[in-house]
């Protein structure tokens, strides 16, 4: 659903607030002042009339004191409302912080995108200029080691290219975004995996199911390396749950990644599994090339 999307986009920079001046600044090439920290500041844009005025999210620079703001709106849609409000969000921002403003509008629409980007008439002569990150602009994360650094960043780089033509790529971007988010909080996790899996084209989930280590030269090296480290992350995390619950949840996510979904009784059957079990058809995801061959012990 459209809110929910929204709300997921806002989740990725509450989690983390370096990631807008992060964008602003690597994605929009934008200019930032020298900063300590990024923090989520109060959204709430109120003037001294009753007029309430509230923006999605708001990320404040500070270096001992505020140095800048950003005010993060997530649009999914056209909304000619935003074009008088905005504005009014970044003034009444900068009239409370004494420090620049800017707006950043993260869309998952190049439609939308384009929309935003258009000057706002300010009357006069005066232009007021969103800085919008259009989903082609968001990094391509295919680094495991880039992604394990900003989790945030490589789920809103599967978010953005999970439906481009390229399907291999979308397909690696997914599989780096949810190795990182592996070696999360368990809530975060699960979202992050959740939602890298519903952005992509069913081209590109086919992609990403039939990845095999034995006949793509780049995930060979990949798999072993990183896709190991996300088993073993998992399996601490598990165990940090002080039972075998977290351990079959991983294992069955790591499934469902290679082999699509799985029904009931083998979700069933996973729950049931010892810890040994567990370790097992973790090791030999790998390199099986079937659900059955992953499930079944070695036979020689």
């Amino acid at each position: 659903m459209p809110s929910q999307l929204h709300e997921a986009l806002l989740l990725l920079f509450r989690n983390r607030p370096e990631l807008a001046p992060e964008l602003l600044r690597d994605a929009l090439n934008m200019e930032l002042p020298d900063y300590t920290q990024a923090r989520i500041d109060c959204a709430d844009l109120n003037e001294v009339q009753p007029t309430e005025y509230r923006a999605d999210l708001v990320v404040l620079l500070l270096n001992e004191k505020p140095v800048f703001g950003i005010v993060l709106e997530a649009q999914l849609s056209s909304d000619p409302r935003k074009r008088f409000v905005w504005p009014v969000y970044v003034a009444s921002l900068r009239a409370r912080l004494k420090c620049p403003v800017c707006l950043l509008v993260v869309t998952a629409d190049e439609a939308v995108a384009r929309w935003a980007a258009k000057p706002v008439d300010m009357g006069g002569g005066n232009c007021f200029v969103p800085w919008v990150l259009h989903p082609s602009g968001v990094p391509q994360i295919t680094e495991p080691a880039q992604a394990l650094a900003d989790p945030e960043l490589a789920v809103l780089s599967a978010m953005a290219h999970g439906r481009d033509r390229n399907t291999t790529k979308s397909a690696q971007i997914a599989l780096v975004a949810q190795l990182a988010s592996q070696g999360l909080d368990a809530d975060r996790s699960t979202l992050y995996f959740d939602l890298v899996l519903a952005s992509l084209s069913e081209a590109a989930r086919r992609e990403l199911q039939a990845m095999d280590p034995a006949k793509y030269e780049y995930q060979s090296e990949f798999a072993k390396r990183y896709f190991a480290q996300g088993i073993e992350q998992g399996i601490e995390q598990g165990m940090a749950l002080g039972a075998t619950e977290g351990r079959a949840a991983m294992v069955l996510r790591l499934l469902s990644v290679r082999f699509g979904p799985l029904n009931e009784d083998i979700e069933a059957r996973i729950r049931r599994a010892s810890i040994a079990e567990l370790d097992s058809i973790g090791e030999r995801l790998l390199s099986a090339g079937s659900l059955d061959e992953a499930l079944l012990p070695d036979q020689g």
